[in-house]
């Protein structure tokens, strides 16, 4: 009879740990979506912007 009440309390803790944490978890990923921006330069790989990706002028032949 003793192990059935502590099982059952310890179940009960476990799914009201479960239950805030999942809410946590929930709430945090809707806050980062809020913060994220949704314009982001996807060819952007190395986080300098448009520095490195695109010559701003036509190479001279020097042949």
């Amino acid at each position: 009879m003793t192990n059935s009440i502590m099982f059952f309390v310890g179940l009960g803790i476990v799914v009201v740990y479960t239950f805030f944490l999942i809410g946590i978890i929930s709430k945090q990923n809707k806050a980062a979506k809020k913060e994220t921006p949704t314009a982001v330069d996807v060819l952007d790989m190395d986080g300098m912007g448009n520095q490195g990706r695109v010559p701003t002028k036509a190479a001279k032949n020097r042949a």
